[in-house]
């Protein structure tokens, strides 16, 4: 079971199309879909740190997305440089 760290998840969530829209206690990231449907996920700003399990696996939930495509776009980005 591999290990992802915040820094890791942000780059995804750009590459997928959200956007951070608060930055408080915790970042907010939004992704608008084509049917209105808001996609939301609550971020720490622990950067390199490890996301827990259990957490990973939620924030995968709500981005609408699963490990194996989380880690095609994190390999094709580092794959560019």
């Amino acid at each position: 079971m591999a290990i992802y760290t915040y820094d890791q998840m942000r780059k995804v969530l750009k590459k997928l199309g959200f956007e951070k829209v608060r930055e408080k206690k915790h970042e907010t990231w939004e992704r608008v879909l084509k049917n209105k449907v808001i996609l939301q996920i609550r971020l720490s700003h622990k950067g390199k740190r490890d996301i827990p399990n259990g957490i990973f696996y939620e924030m995968l939930r709500q981005a609408g997305i699963d490990e194996a495509i989380f880690k095609e776009i994190l390999e094709n980005d580092y794959s560019r440089g």
